[in-house]
């Protein structure tokens, strides 16, 4: 039977080793526990017992954060994590759709509550580190929750659609904590380094979880910020760290020195960082980089491994198929011509899928439409589309929105995005549809971002582009839009419906096009405005 996260917390009880080093903040394991003990006997007198004891958290990563997820652990309250970017009635609606009582926040977030209807929810400001009138330690929560037992709530990226809330259970939380401490090593001496948010499934469950599994001190940060990376590594001996999404580009991005591998991290972990990054990354700072494929529902597993292909995500684990979203029926494999290029696309590329049931899912709360979206038939579908090769190795190819129509033909984002990023002076990229000019189907646009100090060479990319042997002409961009930053969620996930309200409502970056059968770059007329 698998532990809940109480069990693990129980075991931290006595533990006098380094718990939490957040700042100048340094808790043993034994204060961090009893602190989340004290919390959740604090947040008693708040709630309703004939309500659901759901507390939600408007934080940064602070001590406090991390004992309310603690408290949560031990059963005191179900945690809901609120995005701190969220604003009006979009957060109010978190609120109130998660069933909030009390909504703890900090002084720096307290005025996007202001004037909100939180369907009654008390909002409690507090410190970092202390709620108030919670005492600093309190005996242990007198529940005994079951594995599949509520922990938290926690959102998704809301990327294609507003957020859903994701049941978060104990096992949820505990297995992937012990699996991942076994896995790499992880024990008392090593120091975990928890950037990423903690509203977000990432860093509660490859962050936060292996420490608490393994006794490993966790360096708490209070957002994630390039250029404090290393510095925070070498100040508190962090031996391993989490990630999602873009942070590794971001750390790569600044000013390489000759000392970089001089540091104490040994084993980075995460998903969705870009192969040329992973590789960098770890030859730059002198560690390991495992990435992986993940959400916050966490049902589809496809883990990498060495023999993998380039471009691939890894071997999916028993029973994840790539099916057809419409007949249900697994897909053809991938067949590729000898310069890599897919050549039945429309064919191969399906959905990602388990098949077996719902894996680690334990479904969205008060959201029956969207529990029936992804479970069909007993299966759960992802929303991810991909197609496998005849070895049985997956490639992500975008979400089920990611399609594109061009010239009658159905192409998907992923694949073109990973060529535009082999282009040297190409730091992110994002490729997404808009209408072609001719009224019918879609056209191909490409937002990026340069390395610093490199400015756009037209010709250059156009010689780029014919020179990619795995991208087909359909495929090269029509528009290019050199953008300053892409627009991201918290967790550093791109949002392409912005991009393409934006061509739309327009933006200040400058945009570059060519003819439908032409391979040579021109200023968009007008200079910012997308088509």
């Amino acid at each position: 039977m698998t532990d809940t996260v109480r069990d693990l917390l129980r075991r931290r009880v006595d533990d006098d080793r380094p718990g939490l080093l957040f700042e100048d903040v340094h808790w043993t394991w034994r204060e961090y526990v009893a602190r989340s003990a004290g919390v959740c006997a604090g947040l008693d007198g708040h709630l309703d017992p004939d309500r659901p004891r759901h507390v939600g958290a408007l934080l940064d990563n602070t001590p406090l954060m991390a004992v309310l997820v603690a408290g949560a652990g031990l059963g005191g309250f179900t945690l809901v994590g609120l995005n701190t970017t969220r604003r009006g009635e979009g957060l109010a609606a978190d609120v109130r759709r998660s069933d909030c009582q009390v909504v703890v926040t900090e002084p720096r977030h307290a005025a996007l509550l202001d004037g909100l209807d939180l369907g009654g929810a008390t909002v409690l400001v507090a410190s970092d580190d202390s709620l108030p009138d919670a005492p600093s330690a309190a005996p242990l929560p007198d529940r005994s929750p079951a594995t599949d037992d509520l922990m938290m709530l926690i959102f998704t990226s809301g990327t294609s659609g507003d957020p859903k809330a994701v049941r978060i259970t104990h096992e949820k939380v505990a297995f992937p904590g012990l699996m991942l401490a076994e896995r790499f090593g992880l024990g008392a001496d090593d120091v975990c380094y928890l950037s990423m948010p903690l509203f977000h499934s990432n860093a509660v469950m490859a962050g936060w979880a292996p420490a608490l599994a393994s006794g490993a001190a966790i360096a708490l940060a209070r957002r994630f910020t390039a250029s404090g990376f290393l510095p925070d590594v070498r100040r508190f001996g962090v031996t391993y760290a989490n990630y999602v999404g873009k942070p590794l580009t971001y750390v790569l991005a600044t000013h390489e020195q000759p000392d970089d591998t001089d540091n104490p991290l040994r084993l980075v972990f995460g998903n969705e960082a870009a192969e040329r990054d992973i590789e960098a990354f770890g030859r730059r700072f002198g560690c390991v980089v495992v990435d992986s494929y993940s959400s916050t529902e966490n049902a589809v597993i496809v883990q990498r491994v060495p023999e993998m292909p380039g471009g691939s995500l890894g071997r999916p684990l028993d029973g994840v198929e790539v099916l057809d979203p419409e007949s249900g029926e697994r897909v053809p494999d991938a067949v590729f011509d000898e310069a890599g290029r897919l050549l039945n696309g429309e064919d191969a590329i399906g959905e990602l899928v388990n098949t077996q049931g719902a894996g680690f899912f334990a479904g969205y709360y008060n959201d029956p439409d969207a529990d029936a979206e992804r479970m069909r038939d007993g299966m759960y579908w992802s929303g991810d589309l991909a197609y496998r090769d005849a070895d049985g190795f997956v490639y992500f190819a975008g979400r089920s929105g990611d399609w594109l129509r061009v010239d009658g033909e159905n192409l998907a984002t992923a694949p073109i995005e990973r060529a535009l990023l082999r282009h040297p002076d190409v730091s992110e990229v994002a490729v997404y549809a808009v209408p072609d000019e001719s009224g019918v189907g879609d056209a191909v646009m490409a937002a990026l971002v340069l390395h610093d100090g490199r400015q756009f060479d037209p010709d250059g990319f156009a010689s780029f582009l014919a020179g990619q042997p795995d991208l087909g002409s359909k495929s090269a961009p029509r528009f290019v839009r050199v953008a300053r930053e892409l627009p991201r969620t918290p967790t550093h996930k791109v949002l392409k419906r912005v991009l393409t309200e934006q061509t739309v409502t327009g933006h200040r970056d400058p945009v570059w096009s060519r003819a439908p059968r032409a391979m040579s770059y021109e200023p968009r007329p007008g200079g910012s405005m997308a088509p």
